[in-house]
């Protein structure tokens, strides 16, 4: 699955990993924002991924977000969701 392309304002595309890093510090900044207001983490946790695989199924269907979510279990294992790894 490959997102749309951004544009910037001078007309020129934005690049995916900019765009990401773009869409993550708007996630963090309402994170931050509902965690103060006393929203728990589990609850914007839950909120934020029927929202993500919401907007995924819009654009893509469901059976390639069907596909996509099948790889995640192996991905959690291979720890590239952990923010904090232990190195050895």
């Amino acid at each position: 699955m490959r997102p749309p392309v951004c544009f910037r304002l001078d007309g020129d595309p934005m690049p995916d990993h900019e765009q990401k890093r773009a869409a993550l510090g708007y996630l963090n900044e309402a994170w931050a924002e509902a965690r103060h207001d006393g929203v728990d983490g589990d609850c914007l946790a839950q909120a934020s991924l029927f929202a993500a695989l919401a907007e995924l199924v819009k654009t893509y269907g469901e059976d390639a977000v069907a596909t996509f979510v099948e790889t995640l279990p192996v991905r959690v294992c291979n720890c590239e969701f952990s923010i904090a790894r232990t190195r050895q």
